[in-house]
């Protein structure tokens, strides 16, 4: 049985993916909870929803896009959190996603605590 916050992360992981693919930087970083720190490697670590939006604004600028997801796992960790991991393809680069913790808001809408990927070509 799929839970609320498995389909909470997972509706809106398909947010960031469309907000990413159609080149929308504050889209992607909407995704995210305001103090939420995002570790790209091997870019550097972003703290808050502005350090990250301006990384996702700077990457789509490059041309960047059609990210897709394959192998992904969701492990519910309780009612409010559950981590994705993944590897990721785009149309110049991929890698994998090592941790992506999405916590359950108020609103009942996921968001991004912590993002962990790396690229690697």
């Amino acid at each position: 049985m799929t839970t609320a916050i498995e389909t909470a992360a997972l509706t809106k992981l398909a947010e960031w993916k469309t907000a990413f693919n159609s080149g929308n930087g504050a889209g992607c970083a909407a995704c995210y909870e305001e103090d939420a720190v995002m570790t790209a490697a091997p870019f550097g670590t972003f703290r808050g929803r502005a350090e990250i939006q301006a990384f996702w604004d700077d990457l789509v600028s490059k041309g960047f896009a059609e990210v897709a997801y394959t192998d992904a796992k969701v492990e519910v960790l309780n009612e409010n959190e559950a981590v994705i991991s993944a590897s990721w393809t785009m149309n110049n680069a991929h890698g994998i996603i090592t941790r992506e913790l999405w916590v359950m808001q108020p609103d009942g809408q996921a968001l991004l605590r912590e993002d962990n990927f790396e690229a690697q070509g």
